[in-house]
């Protein structure tokens, strides 16, 4: 029988010990979207044989890792205070989470200690699993649109096998609110409230897949350049000055508030960011400033940004 692409699952949980499968089960599963898989990744190598006749040479595949990519909704668990379901693949992408008793969920960036997770992809009865997960992610808001997190993951391949899907269970996983006025506010950007499109904020780990002789295979993130980009209506110079500021050294904050009630509101804070060659687009005739910016730590590192869910 064929394999139907809607019958498909990610399970993710994170390990107790780097590389170690945890095991997840059907109370791991995570609502996604736009899901991609690359089974099999591997480094090529030909053999490249001389001989006297024509045709190709053995490929031997070396470094052998699988990656996966996919969206899963901007809201919370619903619950204040209770980590939203892809919690796991949060902290895999290089942060930690602060929990505070019925009130809130604080993710912030690390630079030591790394969590990683285990991410069963199962597809009709054909499961694959990444173990010693871990990757980047990318925050994309638009207005009229369902914010996402999208996530890149490399994990250490493991053989596939012919395994019933479990019976899941979604949790932790609140309905998702429009990116609108509404939803949506206390915007702001270098302390300006002004009318806002859209932001993104890409975490932009740099990941590594090592397989040394004698030591264990790893995804390492080895650095992270975080930057997005913020469209909103242009202002006169008189009101905000964004080019000035790009040419500049100054930082300022950027700011939003995504959901009304409790349990279900995310807020991303980035206390710290440089502009950087601000432009304008139009839009329904009207003119929009696009304005790119970085991230930057201050001398206590490790607080370019943090996604509070409350």
């Amino acid at each position: 029988m064929p394999l139907l692409s809607r019958k498909r699952l990610i399970l993710a949980k994170t390990e107790s010990t780097y590389g170690t499968d945890s095991t997840p089960a059907g109370t791991d599963a995570v609502l996604v979207r736009s899901l991609e898989v690359t089974p099999l990744e591997s480094d090529v190598v030909s053999r490249d044989l001389i001989r006297p006749y024509l045709g190709n040479s053995d490929q031997l595949l070396a470094n052998s890792r699988v990656l996966c990519s996919f969206e899963v909704e901007l809201a919370g668990s619903g619950t204040a205070g209770t980590a939203p379901r892809y919690d796991a693949l949060l902290k895999a992408c290089g942060m930690s989470a602060t929990i505070v008793a019925s009130t809130s969920v604080t993710y912030a960036p690390v630079s030591a200690s790394f969590s990683s997770c285990t991410i069963v992809y199962n597809v009709d009865g054909v499961q694959h699993k990444l173990t010693g997960a871990r990757g980047t992610v990318t925050m994309n808001c638009e207005l009229g649109q369902i914010p996402t997190l999208q996530f890149e993951m490399t994990g250490i391949y493991n053989a596939p096998t012919d395994t019933a899907q479990p019976a899941v269970t979604y949790s932790n996983q609140a309905t998702p609110l429009i990116f609108k006025e509404g939803n949506t506010s206390a915007f702001q950007f270098f302390s300006y409230s002004g009318c806002l499109n859209s932001v993104s904020f890409n975490l932009a780990n740099e990941i590594i897949y090592r397989e040394l002789i004698g030591c264990t295979k790893e995804v390492i993130i080895t650095n992270r350049a975080p930057a997005g980009d913020v469209s909103i209506e242009a202002p006169t110079i008189a009101t905000k000055d964004f080019f000035t500021l790009a040419l500049g050294s100054t930082t300022g904050n950027l700011t939003f508030l995504h959901g009304t009630t409790a349990g279900n509101r995310v807020t991303f804070t980035a206390s710290q960011v440089d502009v950087t060659q601000p432009s304008y687009t139009d839009q329904d005739g009207i003119q929009m400033l696009q304005v790119p910016y970085v991230a930057l730590p201050t001398t206590a590192g490790n607080n370019e940004f943090s996604l509070a869910f409350t």
